[in-house]
């Protein structure tokens, strides 16, 4: 494994000089992040002109989370919190193990993933083919389902090896500041950004992106996408199929304050979705790339027709190859044969009732008592 000499996170240009490279040649995985494409989406999300642009940052190596594996590591190095060699421990459902190990690789440490048994084969697969250690609880926490029992595990992880390290994706700033980068990238690339949709698990990147964004442009407004049945937003925790978005714990990382409003999406309506961004020559991808598109062309429908609204795809499709584009895993979890309803439903509160379809909420609030 190759080390880099420098310790410290690189500093960030203006814009413009975020964009581009002199050649295209890279000796450096680490090199390819960032600077990922948008992609004009209309039909069927939206019609007359109308339609939103789409960040893919499924075009970097291992998806968005590349962005915070490699800022966590340069920071926790930078601090003297993980040293040289170091093991490095965390938590993942999957995106940010595939950016931890890219970064261990960059820096030469070791690394140790706990998920849980709804990780894809093809993530364990490619997770253990990257180095990677991959630990699987076998039972959910009471009260904080997966996440929580996974976290636990961290912890006995940590207690038991001296020098052991974790970035804590969900309570780390740095995960917020990983994501500047990304939100700079759109500032450059179209110049004026009024709607800005993003899922929404650890808060890292919603919070992150949005920040240059609204420096720039102080109108424009974030919305965020969850899960039915994630309780990041205020709503009960129920055992979910979607993963990459929504959460059974409240991360410190949400910047509930930003959010104009929150739209819940259920499994059939993501898939559906995903499918028909499939269907339409468009680039796809997972649970989260279904729920922000849904709600991007909602937007894009309804909004002024002037108003541009960006959406931010984390990841392609490939891992979901036997969940979201699997008809037989479909049908055993009634997935298939769903048409979102062309309007979201509203509640005037998170509290107000439980959701279990699209579902709109233009009051935010911080369900665990925190500022927003």
């Amino acid at each position: 494994m190759r080390s880099m000499v420098s310790t410290r996170p690189r500093p960030l240009p203006g814009p413009a000089q975020l964009l581009g490279h002199p050649t295209g040649v890279h000796h450096s995985s680490a090199d390819l992040v960032g600077n990922t494409p948008l992609l004009w989406v209309d039909e069927p999300f939206a019609s007359d002109g109308r339609g939103f642009w789409a960040k893919l940052e499924g075009f970097n190596p291992g998806g968005i989370k590349d962005r915070t594996g490699l800022h966590l590591v340069e920071c926790g190095r930078g601090r003297g919190e993980l040293r040289p060699g170091g093991l490095i421990v965390e938590s993942t459902s999957g995106t940010l193990g595939l950016g931890l190990a890219l970064a261990a690789s960059t820096y030469g440490h070791p690394l140790m993933l706990v998920t849980d048994p709804g990780l894809e084969p093809i993530m364990h697969r490619l997770l253990a083919a990257a180095g990677a250690t991959v630990t699987v609880v076998d039972r959910p926490h009471p009260t904080g389902g997966w996440q929580q029992a996974r976290r636990d595990r961290v912890g006995e992880i940590l207690a038991e090896t001296p020098g052991a390290w974790c970035p804590d994706q969900y309570h780390n700033p740095d995960n917020v500041d990983a994501y500047e980068s990304l939100g700079l990238e759109l500032v450059a690339q179209l110049g004026r950004i009024d709607v800005l949709v993003c899922s929404v698990g650890t808060g890292g990147h919603s919070a992150g992106s949005f920040a240059p964004i609204r420096r720039y442009f102080p109108d424009a407004r974030l919305v965020g996408v969850d899960a039915v049945g994630s309780t990041i937003f205020g709503q009960p925790a129920r055992t979910r199929l979607m993963r990459g978005l929504g959460s059974s714990i409240h991360p410190r990382n949400v910047r509930y304050g930003w959010f104009s409003e929150v739209h819940w999406v259920a499994p059939a309506e993501s898939v559906w979705a995903c499918r028909q961004l499939a269907a339409h020559g468009y680039v796809s991808g997972g649970w989260s790339v279904g729920g922000v598109a849904l709600v991007a062309g909602w937007l894009a429908r309804t909004l002024h027709p002037d108003a541009r609204v960006v959406a931010v795809f984390p990841d392609g499709p490939q891992r979901y190859w036997n969940t979201v584009f699997d008809d037989g895993y479909c049908r055993q979890h009634a997935l298939l044969d769903t048409v979102p309803a062309t309007e979201p439903d509203h509640i005037p509160s998170p509290t107000s009732r439980e959701v279990r379809r699209w579902t709109r909420c233009t009051t935010v609030v911080d369900p665990a008592g925190g500022e927003v």
